[in-house]
């Protein structure tokens, strides 16, 4: 007879609040957050980031090393989260880390430890958009005007001088 392996599995739980007050204390809610993915041909929302299970990221096995991944493609995954304040929803945190993807050899390269980080920071409303060149910079900063004018001039002013 066969026996099914347990596995522990990591669960997301919104933010409903737990009446006995011991399990799930420490979870993490994602219902404000945001994924935008940044190549050299476009700016766009992709919310398979959040799990890595992004378009460009199925199918590519993963390495930490980035001398493994020779002809890959750049991308930059940049974490939204938005707040609500008494104006309206603003842009409340963004930190961007990068990540290189071979298709052809199907291997990538990212540090999963620096994304989890980046994605903790931006939940806990910083800004971290240095390592984005110029022309980055001015192509996120020109999506997020056009995606929501409003939230945008409602923006963490981090955000705003950040981008320029």
């Amino acid at each position: 007879m066969s026996e099914k392996k347990k596995q522990t599995q990591f669960n997301i739980i919104s933010n409903q609040s737990t009446t006995h007050g011991a399990y799930h204390t420490g979870t993490i809610s994602l219902n404000n957050l945001s994924a935008i993915l940044i190549d050299d041909e476009q700016v766009k929302i992709d919310l398979g980031l959040i799990h890595g299970k992004s378009a460009v990221e199925r199918g590519i096995k993963f390495t930490s090393k980035q001398e493994e991944v020779i002809d890959g493609k750049s991308y930059w995954v940049v974490w939204i989260a938005v707040d609500r304040k008494e104006e309206g929803a603003y842009y409340a945190g963004a930190t961007a880390c990068f990540m290189k993807i071979d298709r052809d050899s199907r291997k990538g390269y990212k540090n999963l430890a620096e994304h989890v980080n980046r994605l903790d920071d931006a939940l806990k409303r910083r800004v971290k958009l240095a390592n984005l060149s110029e022309t980055d910079k001015g192509r996120l900063k020109k999506f997020l005007q056009e995606y929501n004018e409003e939230m945008w001039q409602l923006a963490n002013e981090k955000i705003k001088e950040q981008l320029g």
